[in-house]
């Protein structure tokens, strides 16, 4: 999926910290699993937000944005407002 060996490490990260997770009854480790989703959607989705603030503010398309990221321009659009609307940089949580 990525030639960044980062991207290697942090996938081995995750994937070590699930197998550690077998042994957990089935509530618990579906409570973390459903954490561990949301604490990375919440980073993730706040570096993408800044990432396509950076992108627009030199100057690129809303459509070159969004073939990027694998998002419509209209979702492209919709996501720079939300975070301009909020008054933060974007994609910071509030």
């Amino acid at each position: 999926m990525s030639d960044d060996p980062a991207i290697g490490f942090l996938k081995a990260d995750v994937a070590r910290f699930c197998a550690g997770l077998d042994e957990l009854a089935p509530a618990i480790r579906l409570r973390l699993l459903v954490q561990l989703r949301a604490a990375l959607d919440e980073v993730t989705d706040a570096a993408l937000d800044e990432g396509m603030a950076a992108a627009k503010a030199e100057g690129w398309g809303l459509r070159q944005i969004g073939g990027q990221v694998g998002l419509s321009h209209e979702k492209v659009r919709y996501r720079l407002a939300q975070s301009a609307g909020r008054g933060e940089p974007a994609g910071d949580p509030s």
